[in-house]
């Protein structure tokens, strides 16, 4: 998921820490000496629509509002949560689950299997617009659905009584994983039909089947609360009846209020100065994530420079990985070596999935130079300008945009870099519908494995805002989600031929893996801090 949006892990997927959270910036804390807890988040939340959303924040607060058939764990595996059983066939393309009795919505009404079909349906319906329509990639007649070239209801999810069918096309290792997200949490039909156009726009026209149910969000107020839903399943084991949840941009604010014992859990780690400053305080804490932050190059033509393979390859080499993390982030994170972070995953043999498939990106200006000089004589010019767009409301943004513009300057000549600031969601907007030259993205996993972030770039995927086309990339990529789908060895192979194909068309360029450090109130316990899916689950969280 995007990130400003989602973090992924993998391996150790989940730790619980005291008050635990990624180190995205996301927390707050209690105003008074209550036991509600009280989280900060960096940004406005954008939409409660468990089907359209794509950013971590809004993640967060839909993941602790709702539940899905299955919830990870503390030990980062799928344990069963509105389903009483969940149960495959041999081959892995038949899933069968059964419900737990009595369940039912926050507004009191019965929750169903059919709820379950519906919310499957409607997140790859083209109607619906979901830009997570391809993680249902795989179920029966998911892909001819989103392409508009089957009828809905033919989705291999059906229903019946209490019992759910899922058909698979081919295995997904992933497929538990996908039980426990966000986004195909259930959502209630005829709620969404009778809302319409409002649904899940303000918190009184959503409906809820997780932990908490959120009051007071208008669609644009940064203050509300998540307030325990006591028709949730296991509402006796939530033990916190209000959640106070506030927006404070400004990083430095924030640990403010920490200080101030307003805030329970706060990220140092948005700026050098503001970890250097605190990173020997006694309730620092380590954060790890497995996040990429990476370039994308508009290759639709067009910014003709864009559209150079020479170019590419001569801005990728120009950029110093490790000086930028250490400038951008005081060295808390680490350069990138390709497109899947550390972390994430494992290979066959244990070794780390980022480590196995690193193509081999490095730092040579003099290279960087030639092949600059080269591309511009390609394409008939004598210099180039290019605009850099990154988030106005991220504090990592204008070091991160400075350096380069100082860099790639520098190293090659005949080179102009305009920097552009723009708010978050507008960020999005504009990496969608192509309008920039350059864009910085980030990226953490929806799931434990590699598909989650090579699925990005598949030639027409709806995260592919670069618009490029790379034949062999994408066949490596599918190989991997057919052919070699159970046969983990194969699968790396796939993995680590893609990233080569990446590195040698120059398509993107990866600049670090995030990691981070907050400051943890140590009265706040039972967090679990998610690597993937749901970043930080609060049904379990209490203050002493």
């Amino acid at each position: 998921m995007e990130t400003w949006k989602k973090v992924a892990l993998g391996a150790a997927a989940v730790v619980v820490v005291g008050g635990g959270t990624r180190a995205a910036g996301l927390w707050g804390g209690s105003s008074d000496n209550s036991k509600n807890l009280s989280f900060q988040l960096p940004t406005p939340i954008q939409t409660l629509d468990i089907s359209k959303n794509t950013d971590t924040y809004s993640g967060t607060i839909i993941g602790n509002s709702g539940a899905n058939l299955m919830r990870v764990d503390a030990k980062g595996k799928p344990q069963l949560e509105l389903a009483k059983s969940v149960k495959h066939s041999d081959d892995g393309l038949t899933y069968t689950v059964e419900l737990k009795d009595g369940l039912k919505w926050s507004d009191g009404s019965k929750l169903t299997a059919q709820d379950f079909v519906y919310t499957w349906q409607r997140i790859v319906n083209p109607k619906t617009a979901s830009q997570y329509a391809y993680l249902a990639s795989g179920v029966e007649n998911a892909d001819k659905i989103a392409a508009g070239k089957a009828a809905v209801d033919s989705l291999g999810v059906t229903a019946k009584g209490n019992t759910l069918t899922f058909k698979l096309e081919r295995p997904m290792p992933q497929f538990e994983y996908l039980l426990t997200f966000a986004n195909f949490m259930p959502q209630k039909e005829s709620f969404v039909n009778k809302e319409g156009k409002k649904y899940a726009t303000t918190s009184d026209t959503a409906l809820y089947s997780g932990p908490y149910k959120v009051q007071g969000w208008n669609g644009t107020n940064n203050t509300f609360k998540l307030v325990k839903n006591d028709n949730y399943w296991d509402a006796k084991n939530v033990k916190t009846k209000e959640i106070d949840v506030q927006v404070v941009q400004k990083p430095e604010t924030a640990v403010q209020l920490y200080k101030q014992g307003k805030i329970d859990r706060v990220s140092i780690s948005n700026t050098p100065e503001l970890y250097k400053a605190n990173k020997n305080n006694k309730d620092v804490v380590k954060t790890p994530e497995a996040t990429t932050a990476y370039l994308e190059y508009n290759q639709t033509g067009k910014n003709k420079f864009l559209a150079n393979a020479k170019i590419r390859e001569a801005l990728n080499l120009a950029t110093n990985r490790k000086e930028l993390t250490d400038q951008v982030t005081a060295g808390i994170s680490s350069p990138a070596t390709g497109l899947v972070p550390t972390g994430l995953a494992k290979t066959a043999t244990g070794e780390d999935l980022a480590k196995y498939v690193a193509p081999g990106y490095t730092y040579d200006p003099q290279k960087a130079a030639e092949l600059f000089k080269q591309g511009l004589q390609e394409v008939g010019a004598s210099n180039a300008t290019l605009t850099i767009t990154s988030d106005a409301d991220s504090p990592a943004a204008k070091t991160t945009l400075d350096y380069l513009q100082g860099s790639w300057e520098k190293a090659l000549p005949g080179l102009k870099v305009e920097e552009k600031f723009v708010p978050f969601q507008q960020r999005l907007k504009d990496s969608q519908t192509q309008n920039f030259d350059v864009v910085v993205s980030l990226w953490g996993g929806d799931y434990p494995e590699g598909s989650t972030f090579y699925d990005l770039f598949k030639d027409g995927a709806s995260y592919n805002n670069g618009q490029f086309k790379n034949v062999p990339y994408t066949d490596a990529v599918n190989k991997a989600e057919t052919t070699d789908a159970l046969k983990q060895e194969a699968r790396d192979n796939d993995y680590k031929a893609a990233e080569a194909d990446l590195f040698k068309d120059s398509n993107f360029n990866p600049l670090y893996f995030r990691s981070g450090y907050s400051l943890q109130n140590p009265k706040v316990t039972g967090i679990i801090f998610n690597s993937t899916g749901l970043n930080q689950d609060w049904k379990f969280a209490v203050k002493k």
